[in-house]
């Protein structure tokens, strides 16, 4: 067995560089996510593993507190350098147990940034989880190369989002980028009438609020409006960090109807990532296509009209820490049939 010693990282500039190690690390494993959810009293673990002094795992734990108990949750995590090595990652996740316990939480729910495989899935449940009946963050995503050109780009999308790009600047239709937190305010606005209209529950203001804050400050947020004779449209909230630009959450009004300002957003943040040198562009989460009542199923397919590459990584799994954590188990699987998620 390996000896792998774990090490909590409390300096921002030693965080960023060990993440330099994992391409694939997005920006919900970042220094700023780790700021956002200690600015809502959340508290915190940033933890990188080493095998004989080489990085070889980093995962940002956040403890969440419920009326059924505290868990643990690390989306995009754990980043590792090797998961075939069942050894590594058998210590690994006795560490993660440990800490788990020792932060009095019943459970861990961790989604990894690996593609999901038959063989990835059930290394992941030799290890003693369980797969989530609630997810933690998009596993099911779709992405753009943005190494294309603008013309592969748009040859990729379907016909019709095509057109109504096009038609958009014939239209008139202008959009605007800001990132003044200030106007999240109004964004907030526009999702409360959004989740009573299409009952689900929105997020808070203070959630959306801090969030633009910490990442816009260091130019990785922006909002992105699109205005028709001087009506908003459609609104979007970009993240851009290390390789990925993420369209994180979206407006419509009911103006949108009459011009295609969705679509203009989308291609202007498209054109943003790649003018920042940027690698992809994703669309976060899609529901599955043969899911034709799922809740997201008209926006995913909006987002398809782009084209791209449907990635699926591993699902949201748990790690069960003490029998409490069958409790949540059974109440989270109700509330994801009544949800229809």
């Amino acid at each position: 067995m390996p000896e792998l010693l774990g090490k909590n990282i409390t300096d921002k500039q030693e965080w960023e560089m060990l993440l330099d190690k994992f391409p694939h690390a997005n920006f919900l494993q970042s220094w700023n996510w780790k700021l956002f959810q200690e600015s809502l009293h959340k508290k915190t673990h940033a933890q990188a593993f080493f095998h004989h002094e080489e990085c070889v795992g980093v995962c940002l734990f956040i403890k969440e507190e419920a009326k059924r108990g505290a868990y643990l949750t690390a989306a995009g995590g754990p980043l590792l350098q090797n998961w075939e090595s069942r050894e590594i990652l058998t210590e690994l996740f006795s560490h993660i147990k440990e800490l788990a316990t020792q932060e009095h939480c019943s459970f861990v729910r961790f989604r990894p940034q690996i593609v999901q495989t038959q063989q990835a899935l059930q290394l992941i449940e030799d290890l003693g989880c369980k797969k989530a009946p609630m997810h933690l963050t998009a596993d099911l995503t779709l992405q753009l190369d943005l190494s294309l050109t603008e013309d592969e780009l748009l040859s990729q999308m379907r016909k019709s989002t095509r057109y109504e790009i096009r038609k958009s600047t014939k239209d008139g239709v202008r959009v605007e980028t800001s990132q003044d937190p200030e106007e999240i305010q109004a964004f907030y606005a526009h999702q409360l009438e959004l989740a009573k209209k299409h009952r689900f529950v929105p997020f808070s203001y203070a959630f959306l609020h801090q969030q633009f804050v910490i990442f816009a400050q260091e130019n990785q947020a922006m909002l992105f409006h699109a205005y028709k004779d001087n009506n908003l449209l459609a609104s979007a909230f970009i993240i851009f960090y290390r390789n990925e630009a993420v369209y994180h959450y979206g407006i419509s009004t009911p103006e949108n109807r009459l011009a295609p300002g969705a679509h203009a957003i989308q291609w202007a943040a498209i054109l943003e990532a790649k003018k920042r040198g940027i690698k992809f562009y994703n669309f976060w989460g899609i529901a599955p296509e043969e899911q034709k009542q799922h809740r997201f199923a008209s926006v995913s397919l909006f987002k398809r009209g782009f084209g791209g590459q449907e990635v699926q990584y591993v699902q949201a799994h748990d790690l069960p820490v003490s029998f409490l954590y069958w409790t949540t188990y059974l109440f989270e699987l109700l509330r994801k049939k009544l949800r229809r998620l």
